[in-house]
């Protein structure tokens, strides 16, 4: 599916039983839904990543204060300078499954929801597979998540940055989706995308249910060819800091691809394991066929050890016993 050096992803909308989790969770447990107050500062254990180039109105911001400050280098030519975000616990595991699949259920901590938003103020766009959308969409109801900013005091943050409207870029190869099913695609949202195959944009058009969605067609038959859309998204549509947020499987291929410059991964002290036990109580949809595995970060074909990459470690922060590291991508 994936030939050595390309950039080609196949993507199908799952089985409802096929679970993979992303970095999202913004309705994980009841205490992280009310407002994120309290926040505590994030104790910096080094930080190697260059100094804050952001406007001077921005500077003194309280979150600023909480986190240290973040900035990122020069932009790639001609694509946006791509970083992930995800929870794992101490081995590597992304979701328990079952009824406590999200991220949240892994970190279970206010200040990593925190992060998630604080991530968000200063990208330009969400990157996520569509089968995230799906899965957390059966595990919400309601027509499924939005994927903005929670934190009212971080959306003026993101004002004060300049970031303009927030979107959403979601992948897909050909499914048939009924945009109406996920509120996301509301056009009172965020501004949304959808990079998709010729085979898949003819499915949409045919449906012409939300021209307000801006698609992006790269690819052929199941197969979205990631790089072409990814500088689509930088000459096209003015993106050029891209959040990649999973699931595993879109963060697999995007790596795989060489189009993820930056990841911070929060390591959380749990030790989960990666098949599922027994006596886990299985989602709904998962009951027909429960899976015998649980996901990592990264789940596409990987890497041999002539082509294995290697990372940089930028910077370490901890608040407990989480651990908050950022990687990058040795080019």
């Amino acid at each position: 599916m994936l030939a050595p050096g390309s950039a080609v992803f196949h993507i199908r909308v799952p089985h409802p039983s096929r679970v993979l989790c992303g970095r999202v969770g913004d309705f994980d447990f009841p205490t992280l839904t009310a407002h994120l107050t309290g926040v505590r500062n994030f104790e910096i254990l080094f930080d190697q990543a260059e100094a804050s180039n952001s406007p001077d109105s921005a500077k003194q911001d309280p979150a600023y204060q909480q986190y240290g400050s973040l900035a990122f280098p020069a932009l790639p030519s001609d694509r946006p300078w791509i970083y992930s975000n995800f929870v794992q616990s101490l081995d590597g595991i992304v979701s328990f499954k079952g009824r406590h699949a999200t991220g949240g259920d892994i970190s279970q901590l206010a200040e990593d929801r925190w992060l998630m938003d604080f991530l968000r103020v200063h990208s330009d766009a969400v990157l996520l597979g569509i089968n995230t959308l799906i899965e957390e969409t059966q595990l919400l109801g309601n027509r499924g998540p939005v994927y903005a900013i929670e934190d009212p005091a971080l959306r003026r943050l993101r004002d004060k940055l300049g970031r303009t409207t927030q979107k959403n870029v979601f992948v897909t190869g050909a499914a048939a989706l009924n945009l109406s099913e996920y509120q996301v695609f509301d056009a009172a949202a965020v501004e949304t995308f959808i990079i998709t195959t010729p085979t898949g944009a003819r499915r949409l058009a045919e449906k012409n249910s939300h021209p307000h969605v801006k698609v992006i067609v790269s690819g052929e038959g199941d197969f979205v060819d990631l790089a072409p859309a990814m500088r689509a998204l930088r000459q096209h549509h003015g993106i050029e800091r891209l959040l990649c947020e999973g699931g595993p499987t879109l963060y697999g291929y995007m790596s795989r691809a060489g189009l993820i410059d930056e990841k911070f991964i929060t390591i959380s002290p749990l030790e989960i394991g990666l098949f599922v036990p027994r006596e886990q109580e299985p989602a709904d949809a998962e009951r027909k066929n429960p899976p015998k595995e649980r996901p990592t970060t990264f789940m596409a074909p990987g890497f041999i050890k002539e082509n294995a990459p290697w990372w940089q470690w930028l910077s370490c922060r901890r608040i407990g016993d989480h651990q908050f590291n950022r990687y990058r991508r040795r080019r």
